[in-house]
């Protein structure tokens, strides 16, 4: 066995692991009207942050707007995603786990960072297929000219090109003395060089999610004018540390910035919704409302996993486990609660057949298409586990309501992780906070339907070799 694994797990990766020939799918859809996309991201937040997932007025500040939206639409309590910013963001916009793309840990400078040009993202899946795509947020996928969102499929972008924190910076005397370049806020358009518009200090972190929200309704109306369907692609920059309030929301809870800051986030949501249906757009619009990965796990500003254990940077259910809510007046379910599995890479595969565009074939494609399952066709998903890496570290595997599990806990995301002697087993049904190892003989038994998983796993790297991390553009893969 390789690095990527000492054990494995069973997983529905239906044939998406192993693509077929060179060049695209089409997908059966195409004949379709084309929905448009609006898919909101939060960053870093919690599982237990949201009213409808047991936060709400919990967490000091009620969340109507996005509690209403799930009572439109279906919510999923076991949607997972990647440890951390930059491979969750990856596996969202390409249908691949990270480990494959060079983009399984978040940079931290100095060199060569993001998604190389042969990436193909879903905007430019959507962009080929008549879609008018947008980005605004946090980008955190390469930050130089020829990686920023318009050399990605983006037609327009507005937002960060890294992450939050670095808005500290400009409040360090020895980084100005030391002549920093600070992180700009940014724009850009496709076929032009993105351009600085301002330093992300303190000041602008706490404006930058309300912009987030104008320009979005913007693109909206915008799109609708042309008769172009849209994907509009919204990563937020709440609630990471710095978790800093609008000024408009600053003091609006009484608890402090945090909850401020999800009162902010819950309003943001809910003048996106307002657009839509004031557009014109509610019956033929897909609205997602997720997060990138668990919770805060910095003082003050700590987040809540709910009633997981765990935050971001780790393999606990904490880390991994988000809010996902999908709408989709009609079609998807409305009041619809479900525990089945899904990952986010399933939805750049799962959105690009409901619009009927075409996905590359000439590459491992992790994402399944879970169509049927969020319209109701289906109770089950497609997808029965799917392996856990934390950077380059395989550090446990998924499948069913187990969860085998090669590292120790780590609570907190900067403590190194020690690899177990032999894995521990989860029953994450009895056991949601993952306390006591099912080590009982009679519990191997998962470990036999578990191999299958990394061995699938570990052929289709062999068969398409991962991108390692800094790797220049123009890159093509090896044979």
């Amino acid at each position: 066995m390789t690095k990527f694994g000492q054990l494995a797990c069973a997983i529905a990766l239906s044939g998406a692991l192993l693509s077929t020939d060179s060049g695209f799918a089409q997908s059966p859809a195409a004949g379709a009207a084309k929905p448009n996309i609006v898919f909101i991201l939060m960053d870093n937040l919690g599982y237990g942050e949201v009213g409808v997932y047991g936060g709400g007025v919990t967490r000091g500040a009620p969340t109507p707007r996005i509690d209403h939206l799930a009572s439109e639409g279906t919510r999923l309590t076991n949607f997972n995603v990647e440890a951390q910013c930059t491979p969750s963001r990856s596996a969202i916009l390409t249908g691949r786990f990270s480990i494959r793309s060079g983009t399984h840990s978040v940079p931290i400078g100095g060199g060569l960072e993001g998604l190389t040009q042969w990436e193909r993202t879903i905007a430019e899946c959507l962009s080929d297929g008549g879609y008018a795509t947008a980005a605004f947020g946090k980008w955190h996928l390469g930050s130089e000219p020829g990686r920023l969102p318009n050399d990605q499929g983006f037609d327009e972008w507005y937002g960060i090109p890294r992450t939050t924190d670095e808005a500290f910076w400009p409040s360090e005397p020895q980084a100005r003395a030391a002549g920093v370049e600070f992180e700009s806020v940014m724009e850009g358009r496709k076929g032009e060089t993105s351009r600085k518009l301002q330093v992300y200090d303190l000041e602008q972190r706490r404006l930058i999610d309300a912009e987030i929200a104008r320009r979005t309704i913007d693109f909206m109306k915008r799109s609708r004018d042309a008769g172009k369907p849209f994907y509009a692609y919204v990563p937020f920059t709440l609630v990471h540390f710095p978790t800093l309030p609008n000024p408009a929301f600053a003091g609006k809870t009484g608890y402090g910035d945090f909850p401020d800051a999800l009162a902010e986030m819950d309003a943001n949501v809910g003048q996106i919704l307002d657009a839509v249906d004031g557009l014109g757009l509610r019956d033929n619009t897909i609205v997602v409302f997720t997060s990138d990965n668990g919770p805060e796990a910095t003082w003050p500003w700590q987040g809540s996993s709910g009633p997981w254990r765990g935050y971001y940077f780790t393999h606990m259910e904490g880390s991994l486990r988000t809010p996902f809510i999908i709408r989709w007046p009609d079609r998807i379910p409305a009041g619809r609660v479900s525990n089945e599995i899904m990952h986010e890479v399933d939805t750049f595969t799962t959105f690009a057949a409901m619009a009927g565009a075409k996905v590359p074939t000439d590459r491992a494609i992790d994402g399944v298409d879970q169509s049927e399952f969020l319209l109701g066709k289906s109770e089950t998903s497609k997808r029965e586990g799917f392996p856990v890496f934390v950077a380059d570290r395989l550090e446990a595997v998924k499948w069913r309501n187990w969860k085998l599990v090669f590292y120790d806990e780590q609570r907190d995301w900067w403590t190194p992780p020690t690899k177990l002697g032999s894995p521990k087993a989860f029953d994450l049904i009895t056991d949601p906070k993952e306390e006591y190892p099912a080590t009982a003989l009679r519990n191997t038994w998962n470990a036999g339907p578990a191999m299958n998983i990394v061995v699938e796993f570990e052929k289709s790297l062999k068969r398409y070799p991962p991108i390692a991390p800094g790797t220049p553009d123009p890159y093509s893969p090896p044979g």
